[in-house]
Protein backbone atom coordinates (compact mmCIF):
# COMPACT_ATOMS: atom_id res chain seq x y z
CA UNK A 1 0.00 0.00 0.00
CA UNK A 2 1.09 3.56 -0.73
CA UNK A 3 -0.81 5.20 2.12
CA UNK A 4 1.15 6.30 5.20
CA UNK A 5 -0.09 4.70 8.41
CA UNK A 6 0.08 6.85 11.55
CA UNK A 7 -0.35 5.34 15.01
CA UNK A 8 -3.10 7.06 16.99
CA UNK A 9 -2.79 6.92 20.76
CA UNK A 10 -1.19 8.26 23.93
CA UNK A 11 0.47 5.19 25.41
CA UNK A 12 4.21 5.76 25.20
CA UNK A 13 5.03 2.05 25.37
CA UNK A 14 2.72 1.28 22.44
CA UNK A 15 4.03 4.28 20.50
CA UNK A 16 7.62 3.14 20.90
CA UNK A 17 6.70 -0.42 19.96
CA UNK A 18 5.19 0.86 16.71
CA UNK A 19 8.15 3.18 16.16
CA UNK A 20 10.81 0.53 16.72
CA UNK A 21 8.98 -2.01 14.55
CA UNK A 22 8.95 0.56 11.72
CA UNK A 23 5.31 -0.29 11.08
CA UNK A 24 4.16 3.34 10.96
CA UNK A 25 5.21 6.58 9.28
CA UNK A 26 4.01 8.97 11.98
CA UNK A 27 1.95 9.51 15.12
CA UNK A 28 -1.10 11.44 16.26
CA UNK A 29 -2.63 12.00 19.66
CA UNK A 30 -5.26 14.25 21.21
CA UNK A 31 -6.43 15.41 24.66
CA UNK A 32 -9.12 12.70 24.83
CA UNK A 33 -6.61 9.91 24.22
CA UNK A 34 -4.19 11.45 26.71
CA UNK A 35 -6.91 11.74 29.33
CA UNK A 36 -7.87 8.09 28.85
CA UNK A 37 -4.22 7.14 29.24
CA UNK A 38 -4.10 8.93 32.61
CA UNK A 39 -1.70 11.64 31.47
CA UNK A 40 -1.83 14.74 33.66
CA UNK A 41 1.31 16.58 32.50
CA UNK A 42 0.57 17.45 28.86
CA UNK A 43 3.83 19.24 28.10
CA UNK A 44 5.88 16.69 30.01
CA UNK A 45 4.34 13.85 28.01
CA UNK A 46 4.97 15.64 24.72
CA UNK A 47 8.61 16.26 25.61
CA UNK A 48 9.11 12.64 26.69
CA UNK A 49 7.67 11.34 23.43
CA UNK A 50 9.90 13.68 21.43
CA UNK A 51 12.99 12.46 23.25
CA UNK A 52 12.41 9.10 21.58
CA UNK A 53 10.68 10.01 18.31
CA UNK A 54 12.63 12.67 16.45
CA UNK A 55 12.46 11.63 12.81
CA UNK A 56 8.75 10.97 12.19
CA UNK A 57 5.88 13.48 12.20
CA UNK A 58 3.82 13.61 15.38
CA UNK A 59 0.71 15.68 16.03
CA UNK A 60 -0.11 17.31 19.38
CA UNK A 61 -3.36 19.22 19.80
CA UNK A 62 -4.15 22.56 21.39
CA UNK A 63 -6.89 22.37 24.00
CA UNK A 64 -8.09 25.91 24.63
CA UNK A 65 -11.47 27.11 23.36
CA UNK A 66 -10.19 30.67 22.93
CA UNK A 67 -8.43 31.35 19.63
CA UNK A 68 -5.78 33.64 21.09
CA UNK A 69 -4.89 31.05 23.71
CA UNK A 70 -4.90 28.38 20.98
CA UNK A 71 -2.28 30.49 19.20
CA UNK A 72 -0.08 30.65 22.30
CA UNK A 73 -0.39 26.89 22.83
CA UNK A 74 0.30 26.20 19.15
CA UNK A 75 3.54 28.18 19.25
CA UNK A 76 4.69 26.34 22.38
CA UNK A 77 3.97 22.96 20.83
CA UNK A 78 5.58 23.84 17.50
CA UNK A 79 8.75 24.91 19.31
CA UNK A 80 9.18 21.42 20.79
CA UNK A 81 10.53 19.90 17.59
CA UNK A 82 10.80 20.13 13.81
CA UNK A 83 8.69 16.99 13.48
CA UNK A 84 5.73 18.44 15.40
CA UNK A 85 2.44 19.17 13.65
CA UNK A 86 0.08 21.23 15.78
CA UNK A 87 -3.51 19.98 15.74
CA UNK A 88 -5.94 22.85 15.34
CA UNK A 89 -9.67 22.05 15.55
CA UNK A 90 -11.62 23.37 12.58
CA UNK A 91 -13.98 25.21 14.98
CA UNK A 92 -14.18 25.98 18.67
CA UNK A 93 -16.94 24.50 20.85
CA UNK A 94 -19.43 27.16 19.76
CA UNK A 95 -18.90 26.29 16.09
CA UNK A 96 -16.87 29.41 15.25
CA UNK A 97 -14.53 28.65 12.35
CA UNK A 98 -10.81 28.72 13.17
CA UNK A 99 -9.97 30.43 9.90
CA UNK A 100 -8.11 33.47 11.24
CA UNK A 101 -5.97 31.28 13.49
CA UNK A 102 -5.26 28.87 10.64
CA UNK A 103 -4.21 31.75 8.38
CA UNK A 104 -1.99 33.28 11.07
CA UNK A 105 -0.17 30.05 11.89
CA UNK A 106 0.22 29.21 8.20
CA UNK A 107 1.86 32.56 7.53
CA UNK A 108 4.23 31.99 10.47
CA UNK A 109 5.30 28.61 9.13
CA UNK A 110 3.72 26.48 11.85
CA UNK A 111 2.98 23.00 10.52
CA UNK A 112 -0.65 22.16 11.29
CA UNK A 113 -2.88 19.14 11.42
CA UNK A 114 -6.30 20.74 11.04
CA UNK A 115 -8.63 18.32 12.76
CA UNK A 116 -12.29 17.38 13.34
CA UNK A 117 -13.16 18.17 9.72
CA UNK A 118 -16.44 16.61 8.55
CA UNK A 119 -17.61 18.45 5.43
CA UNK A 120 -16.41 19.57 2.01
CA UNK A 121 -17.39 23.13 2.90
CA UNK A 122 -14.99 23.03 5.84
CA UNK A 123 -12.20 21.74 3.58
CA UNK A 124 -12.82 24.57 1.13
CA UNK A 125 -12.77 27.18 3.89
CA UNK A 126 -9.51 25.77 5.24
CA UNK A 127 -7.85 25.80 1.82
CA UNK A 128 -8.76 29.47 1.37
CA UNK A 129 -6.65 30.24 4.46
CA UNK A 130 -3.59 28.18 3.49
CA UNK A 131 -1.46 30.26 1.14
CA UNK A 132 2.13 29.48 2.17
CA UNK A 133 4.27 26.50 1.19
CA UNK A 134 4.24 25.15 4.77
CA UNK A 135 3.40 21.46 5.11
CA UNK A 136 -0.04 20.80 6.58
CA UNK A 137 -2.39 17.87 7.18
CA UNK A 138 -6.18 18.06 6.89
CA UNK A 139 -7.86 15.36 8.98
CA UNK A 140 -11.32 14.40 7.75
CA UNK A 141 -13.14 12.16 10.23
CA UNK A 142 -14.35 9.50 7.82
CA UNK A 143 -15.16 7.04 10.62
CA UNK A 144 -17.41 9.47 12.45
CA UNK A 145 -19.10 10.48 9.21
CA UNK A 146 -19.88 6.78 8.69
CA UNK A 147 -21.24 6.57 12.23
CA UNK A 148 -24.09 8.84 11.10
CA UNK A 149 -25.07 6.42 8.32
CA UNK A 150 -23.42 8.54 5.59
CA UNK A 151 -20.89 7.03 3.20
CA UNK A 152 -17.65 8.98 3.79
CA UNK A 153 -16.02 8.03 0.47
CA UNK A 154 -17.54 10.86 -1.60
CA UNK A 155 -16.35 13.39 0.98
CA UNK A 156 -12.88 11.87 1.07
CA UNK A 157 -12.57 11.73 -2.72
CA UNK A 158 -13.76 15.31 -3.15
CA UNK A 159 -11.37 16.46 -0.42
CA UNK A 160 -8.47 14.74 -2.15
CA UNK A 161 -9.37 16.37 -5.46
CA UNK A 162 -9.44 19.81 -3.84
CA UNK A 163 -6.03 19.26 -2.23
CA UNK A 164 -4.55 18.08 -5.54
CA UNK A 165 -5.71 21.29 -7.17
CA UNK A 166 -3.67 23.25 -4.67
CA UNK A 167 -0.14 21.92 -4.12
CA UNK A 168 1.86 18.99 -2.80
CA UNK A 169 2.50 20.46 0.66
CA UNK A 170 -1.02 19.49 1.79
CA UNK A 171 -1.92 15.95 2.86
CA UNK A 172 -5.31 14.38 3.42
CA UNK A 173 -5.73 12.20 6.51
CA UNK A 174 -8.49 9.59 6.93
CA UNK A 175 -9.33 9.88 10.63
CA UNK A 176 -11.15 7.51 12.99
CA UNK A 177 -11.18 4.29 10.92
CA UNK A 178 -13.41 1.61 12.39
CA UNK A 179 -11.96 -1.50 10.74
CA UNK A 180 -8.91 -2.66 8.80
CA UNK A 181 -10.91 -2.55 5.56
CA UNK A 182 -10.97 1.25 5.90
CA UNK A 183 -7.20 1.23 5.39
CA UNK A 184 -7.64 -0.52 2.05
CA UNK A 185 -10.43 1.89 1.10
CA UNK A 186 -8.28 4.89 1.97
CA UNK A 187 -5.33 3.50 0.03
CA UNK A 188 -7.43 2.77 -3.04
CA UNK A 189 -8.76 6.33 -3.20
CA UNK A 190 -5.18 7.63 -2.79
CA UNK A 191 -5.63 9.26 0.59
CA UNK A 192 -2.22 10.29 1.93
CA UNK A 193 -2.45 9.21 5.58
CA UNK A 194 -4.68 7.13 7.82
CA UNK A 195 -4.59 7.04 11.62
CA UNK A 196 -4.72 3.58 13.15
CA UNK A 197 -5.18 2.50 16.76
CA UNK A 198 -2.98 -0.19 18.29
CA UNK A 199 -5.89 -2.64 17.98
CA UNK A 200 -6.12 -2.14 14.22
CA UNK A 201 -2.35 -2.23 13.85
CA UNK A 202 -2.34 -5.72 15.34
CA UNK A 203 -4.83 -6.85 12.69
CA UNK A 204 -2.83 -5.61 9.70
CA UNK A 205 -0.98 -8.95 9.25
CA UNK A 206 -4.37 -10.54 8.46
CA UNK A 207 -4.24 -8.96 5.01
CA UNK A 208 -4.54 -11.67 2.35
CA UNK A 209 -5.30 -14.41 4.85
CA UNK A 210 -7.30 -17.36 3.47
CA UNK A 211 -10.92 -17.05 4.60
CA UNK A 212 -11.57 -20.78 4.98
CA UNK A 213 -8.55 -21.13 7.27
CA UNK A 214 -9.68 -18.03 9.14
CA UNK A 215 -13.09 -19.67 9.53
CA UNK A 216 -11.52 -22.81 11.00
CA UNK A 217 -9.42 -20.75 13.41
CA UNK A 218 -12.55 -18.91 14.54
CA UNK A 219 -14.31 -22.20 15.25
CA UNK A 220 -11.19 -23.32 17.16
CA UNK A 221 -11.35 -20.14 19.24
CA UNK A 222 -15.00 -20.76 20.16
CA UNK A 223 -14.20 -24.39 21.05
CA UNK A 224 -11.14 -23.54 23.16
CA UNK A 225 -13.00 -20.81 25.07
CA UNK A 226 -15.93 -23.14 25.76
CA UNK A 227 -13.63 -25.86 27.09
CA UNK A 228 -11.56 -23.49 29.22
CA UNK A 229 -14.77 -22.06 30.71
CA UNK A 230 -15.93 -25.51 31.79
CA UNK A 231 -19.35 -25.13 30.18
CA UNK A 232 -21.76 -28.07 30.19
CA UNK A 233 -25.32 -28.68 29.01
Amino acid sequence: MKIDIYADGANLEEMLLAYNSKSVKGFTTNPTLMNRAGITDYLGFAKEVLEHITDLPISFEVFSDDFEEMYVQAKKLAALGENVFVKIPVTNTTGEFSGDLIRRLDQEGVKMNITAVFTINQVQLILERLTSDTNHIISVFAGRIADTGVDPLPTMKSSKRLLRERNSNLQLLWASPREVFNIYQADEMECDIITVTSGLLKKLPLGGKGLEEFSRETVQMFYDDAISSGFSL
